[in-house]
């Protein structure tokens, strides 16, 4: 019932904005009434097509071939991120009319100017927004661990998330991203959930594996599953990243090098996932141990139970403001470097992105860490 209900609302709320941007648009061109008719005519029918577009991807996408998939998907979601900043402007532009903060009428009605500067606006915001996404941005952190084994040398860790693969990212992208790490020369890779978008059919058709092989590491690849890892059906997603060389943490301990740990938890759509207490209990706490876990929560915990390295990342930074905003508030940190005690935390904004290839606020990065003993 709970579902049904958020459904309903999600398509009122659909519903609703885009009556209030064709409403706007409707008072915004020219009063001719052949203009009228045209783009009005136009923009529903282009609004339509949008609104069907994502649904077709999402519910219906492996039905299809893949280019026509990906086109849908793609077009759909770029155009919920389009429509959110077209509600937000035409929702200030009209308090700022209605309040006579400025005299905007002569812009908002009749206005082929108005409807100018509008577009214009709109598609600088969103050429901008995905520039700043292909800006994939290179973090690097110094962990310092006091621990009795130490190392050879100090660890190199590459760490990334929410690649969202599939009908949205594709492997010309992927493997980019391969080169970014393979050029750091990693001793591990860490994937913290939401490798997969929401089906492995389109990993496979595309030979998603081939590409992971390609993935240069002194110990490996290891993933803690994310939701979309459930979305895409858990059992087929972690088939996937066996045939890929990829090591699925999903409440399970790896000893690498004996040497050091890594854990990994098992994603909150699992309600039975283990406590980090009852993963962690039978370490040797002598040996480093490093926590991927997807999605960023109880931090108190990974404390007590002496994780020297947190990572997560499901978040997105926001992906875009103001959303960015309301996961700030969700999360004690939605992105960046956080030490409590002996642990240290990063919750990663991600290497990839859900949806439309925009980031207005945030950027796409991958995380170097360098751990090393403490003098």
């Amino acid at each position: 019932m709970n579902i049904i209900l958020m459904i309903f609302t999600m398509l009122v709320v659909m519903l609703g904005a885009h009556f209030y941007i064709l409403f706007r648009l409707w008072h915004l061109i020219s009063a001719f009434p052949a203009g009228r008719i045209i783009v009005i005519g136009f923009a529903i029918f282009l609004v339509v097509f949008l609104i069907v577009s994502p649904i077709i991807s999402l519910g219906f996408g492996d039905h299809f071939p893949y280019s026509l998939s990906s086109f849908l998907f793609r077009i759909g979601t770029s155009w919920l991120i389009i429509l959110l900043y077209l509600v937000i402007i035409f929702f200030v532009l009209d308090v700022m009319r209605l309040t006579g903060l400025l005299p905007l009428k002569d812009l908002m009605f009749s206005s082929w100017t108005g409807f100018g500067a509008l577009t214009f606006f709109v598609v600088a915001l969103m050429t901008a927004g995905n520039v700043q996404y292909h800006n994939i941005k290179r973090v690097e952190h110094t962990i310092n661990i006091d621990k009795n084994k130490e190392f050879d040398k100090p660890l190199k860790v590459v760490a990334i998330s929410d690649l969202h693969l599939g009908y949205g990212i594709g492997t010309k992208e992927f493997r980019k991203w391969v080169k970014l790490i393979n050029r750091e020369k990693p001793d591990v890779l860490l994937l913290a959930g939401d490798v997969i978008d929401n089906s492995v059919k389109p990993l496979y058709e595309r030979n998603f594996a081939d590409v992971f092989r390609e993935i240069k590491t002194t110990y490996g690849i290891f993933l803690a599953p994310g939701n979309h890892e459930y979305i895409s059906n858990i059992a087929k997603s972690i088939d996937f990243f066996t045939q890929a060389g990829v090591t699925v943490l999903r409440d399970s301990v790896a000893l690498v090098g004996n040497a050091f740990y890594v854990a990994g938890r098992d994603d909150r759509s699992n309600p039975n996932r283990k406590r980090i207490a009852a993963l962690t209990a039978s370490l040797d706490n002598s040996k480093p141990v490093i926590l991927i876990d997807h999605q960023p929560f109880h931090f108190d915990e990974v404390e007590a139970n002496n994780i020297d390295l947190y990572v997560a990342g499901h978040t997105h930074s926001g992906q875009i403001f103001p959303i960015s905003l309301i996961t700030r508030a969700m999360f004690e940190i939605s992105h960046g470097y956080l030490k409590r005690g002996n642990s240290h935390f990063y919750v990663t904004s991600g290497i990839g992105i859900w949806g439309g290839k925009f980031r207005i606020g945030s950027r796409s990065e991958y995380v170097v860490m360098n751990i090393k003993q403490s003098q």
